[in-house]
């Protein structure tokens, strides 16, 4: 979105408007993240994890390339390459300290960005593309952050990859075969180990693309905001820069404060035991279990035991195993289809007291449970409540959050940012609030301006 009252970039010699003229690369920085480009002013701290997700793929992707030049994607040696980074390169250990942690930081900082999403239905119209490549980034980073765990070829790593790639042999007809291509062979051996290596180094430049073009894809409506009203004037909007780099810089000093205490004091923490012994396929762990974060979608996965059959024939029609793959895969491609799930034509989460309740006393407690079962024996009570949690968390996205959005009745709306901000607004029309309100759920009059 282009504001008429955004400042324009004007070269301040001729060397920098020599630069702008054959190569514009400093407007095109003051147009995405300086004076040039507005931002509601009523942000807060949860509009920080972009900027701190793009600083966690920096990390990676740095630290990423320092390991790449002394690990050897060979299961004979790739543990022996994995001790020898940690004791013998200089610096070696702060390397892979920073690269495992920053994964699960990465992975903090946009589990917060979703779910703030979720609250503020940051994918409604007119940011629906932006929500689809963000959800394009979390499914790049998930399988990122699965081939990964499984180079350091620790005991984890290597019955985690069996167990995951063998999900892909309950696909019916192709599922063998599609198994034995990814692995290059019939179990994790060499082949997989530098197949996921290649994959592992490719895919953090693939998603830094897809980054670029969320942000692209986030300046032409502008950002959203807590109140979910769309900008209507200047005094809505600051400049990014100085603001928001401000409290931007402020929120990752905090971060930053966050992740080294847990790189020099805990580095450990999040780690598996049993990945820090070297791979044998002829032990098995009493428990596998996958990293934290892919936790919730790993008691999906548990959550089917039972096999789907006509009734009173004993006929399998889906197999629990292939149930249960379905389920974990459509926890989140079901993400896809949420701006034409929610009809509520009120965004933000803060005027809308029904949702409200079921994401804070539903989803929130639901993902804490499947969590909390994903790392837990696959035994009762855990199973009956993945089972539960499993059931809430689809009902949520199929069929508590339409019917919400149809029939509840959200707080009236501030007239604009501004008042929202200042509690009044001269250009406000007289009881503009009230009478958006009126109607209770009436799309017309609370419909935001787009």
């Amino acid at each position: 979105m282009s504001f008429a009252w955004a400042k324009q970039y004007e070269p301040k010699n001729d060397f920098t408007k020599w630069i702008d003229e054959k190569l514009p690369l400093p407007r095109l920085v003051y147009n995405a993240v300086g004076a040039g480009y507005p931002v509601p002013r009523n942000l807060n701290y949860m509009w920080n994890f972009g900027v701190l997700a793009g600083f966690c793929l920096m990390i990676q992707i740095i630290t990423g390339v320092i390991l790449a030049m002394h690990y050897a994607a060979n299961a004979e040696v790739a543990f022996a390459t994995t001790e020898h980074i940690m004791r013998n390169v200089n610096s070696g250990w702060l390397m892979r300290y920073a690269h495992a942690n920053g994964a699960s930081f990465f992975f903090i900082v946009i589990y917060l960005h979703i779910f703030r999403g979720f609250y503020y239905s940051s994918y409604k119209a007119p940011r629906e593309m932006i929500w689809l490549l963000g959800v394009v980034i979390f499914l790049l980073m998930m399988a990122t952050a699965f081939m990964g765990y499984v180079l350091p070829w620790g005991q984890m790593s290597f019955w985690g990859a069996k167990v995951i790639t063998g999900l892909f042999g309950a696909i019916p007809l192709v599922g063998e075969s599609l198994q034995t291509w990814l692995l290059g062979g019939f179990a994790p051996d060499n082949a997989a180990l530098n197949r996921f290596f290649s994959l592992h180094f490719l895919l953090p430049f693939v998603i830094a693309g897809v980054v670029i073009l969320h942000i692209w894809a986030l300046h032409i409506p502008g950002s959203s905001n807590p109140t979910g009203i769309e900008v209507k004037k200047e005094s809505d909007t600051v400049p990014f820069h100085p603001y928001y780099t401000a409290k931007d810089g402020f929120g990752l000093g905090i971060f930053l404060l966050a992740f080294t205490f847990m790189v020099f004091f805990l580095p450990n923490t999040l780690g598996h035991p049993d990945n820090y012994i070297e791979a044998n396929p002829l032990s098995t762990p009493a428990l596998i279990v996958p990293e934290w974060y892919f936790l919730p979608f790993y008691a999906i996965l548990r959550a089917f035991t039972s096999d789907l059959t006509i009734p009173f024939t004993g006929i399998i029609l889906v197999p629990a195993k292939l149930l249960g793959v379905i389920a974990m895969f459509g926890s989140i491609l079901i993400w896809f289809i949420l701006p034409w799930l929610d009809k509520s034509p009120v965004r933000s989460g803060h005027y809308r007291p029904m949702f409200k309740k079921f994401f804070w006393f539903g989803l929130i407690p639901c993902m804490a449970l499947l969590t909390y079962c994903g790392g837990a024996p696959a035994e009762e009570p855990y199973v009956l409540l993945s089972q539960i949690a499993t059931a809430y968390y689809f009902l949520h996205f199929l069929v508590i959050l339409p019917i919400v959005s149809q029939i509840e009745v959200p707080k009236p709306l501030p007239y604009s940012i501004t008042e929202s901000v200042l509690g009044s607004d001269d250009t406000a029309p007289e009881n503009s609030a009230s009478s958006d309100a009126k109607g209770a759920g009436e799309a017309g009059s609370l419909q935001p301006a787009e």
